[in-house]
C-alpha cells in the first residue's frame, strides 16, 4: 500500500482555505464583529462591507479549497 504524502503547499492552501470560511461564517453569523473589534464602521451601519466580505471569503475559500484538491490529486500515488 502507497500512503500519500501531502505537501506544504497542500497545507497551507487547506489551513488559508479554513481560515476563509471561519471569517465568512463569522461575517454571516456576527455582522458586526468588524466593527467591535476596531471601533470603525466603514459603511455606516448599513452592512454593505459585509456582505462583500462573506461572498469574498466564500469565493476565496472555494478557490483556494479547488487548488489544495489539485495539489492533492498531484501528489497522489498513481494507481494500478
Amino acid at each position: 500500500m502507497k500512503y500519500h504524502h501531502a505537501s506544504p503547499v497542500f497545507w497551507a492552501e487547506v489551513l488559508s482555505a479554513a481560515a476563509a470560511a471561519a471569517l465568512a461564517s463569522l461575517t454571516f453569523l456576527w455582522p458586526g464583529w468588524i466593527e467591535a473589534l476596531t471601533g470603525i464602521d466603514i459603511d455606516h451601519g448599513n452592512g454593505a462591507l459585509e456582505w462583500v466580505l462573506v461572498v469574498g471569503f466564500a469565493v476565496v475559500c472555494s478557490g483556494l479549497s479547488l487548488l489544495a484538491r489539485r495539489e492533492w490529486r498531484r501528489a497522489s500515488p498513481a494507481s494500478a
